[in-house]
């Protein structure tokens, strides 16, 4: 507690009373809390526009143990210019900052997740290649999406089962459960949804990186596994 300095994200921001603002941060140092913004409605010279979200920012805080801390100054440091300009990359990076806003826990560090975000919205600034087709970024964002769960412990395993560990062939279609954690075999209930071989083929392709091998359907329907994912560990409705 006392005065804490860290780089971080703005996920959302709540107006209060007539001049101030709640922002709920994930930060580098700290994992998430919510901080007042003392006359945030009014333009504060201590944030100016700092609280946008996507952009990385450093903040001052002061921490008395309470509920929410006093956000003291902000700056931003590291701008995404085309995040903003670009609808596609923007989706992309609010629907990953929702996640990260249910999914990570209350003051407590998460490194490997804040690495595994702001790598994404890195991703996201950069314009994507001539060829890349229209759901460039849903592809990187459903690569984040495993990543994320992975890095908080809710990591899907695609190999086996996740009661009896007994192993799927990587040719063979399977029962998934997303949020039991992964495959779930037919002796053990098996699940409603039932992945294809090829899915699970570009499932592994997204987290060895190779996005361009991953096509725009097989993109919609890991996204669809990884919010189902997110929303059963982390509570929130899609």
């Amino acid at each position: 507690m006392g005065l804490i300095e860290s780089e971080a994200l703005v996920v959302r921001t709540v107006d209060v009373g007539e001049s101030d603002v709640i922002a709920t941060l994930v930060t580098e140092q700290i994992g998430k809390i919510g901080a007042v913004v003392r006359g945030g409605r009014k333009g504060s010279r201590r944030v100016g526009g700092a609280l946008e979200p996507v952009h990385t920012i450093g903040v001052m805080l002061d921490d008395k143990g309470t509920d929410v801390a006093t956000l003291k100054e902000a700056r931003i440091v590291r701008l995404r210019p085309n995040v903003v300009s670009d609808l596609g990359a923007l989706e992309a990076a609010g629907i990953a900052l929702r996640w990260a806003r249910h999914l990570f826990p209350a003051r407590h560090r998460e490194p490997q997740g804040w690495e595994v975000l702001t790598v994404l919205l890195d991703v996201l600034d950069v314009p994507p290649p001539v060829a890349a087709g229209a759901l460039w970024s849903r592809k990187h964002l459903a690569r984040a999406g495993f990543a994320m769960l992975a890095a908080v412990g809710y990591g899907m395993d695609l190999d086996r089962c996740v009661v009896c560990s007994r192993p799927c062939p990587e040719s063979k279609p399977a029962y998934i459960d997303p949020g039991r954690g992964g495959l779930v075999c037919r002796s053990c209930g098996g699940a409603r949804q039932v992945m294809p071989a090829a899915l699970r083929g570009a499932a592994r392709s997204l987290a060895a990186g190779r996005v361009e091998d991953v096509t725009d359907s097989q993109a919609e329907s890991l996204l669809a596994i990884v919010d189902r994912a997110m929303a059963a560990h982390a509570g929130f409705e899609r």
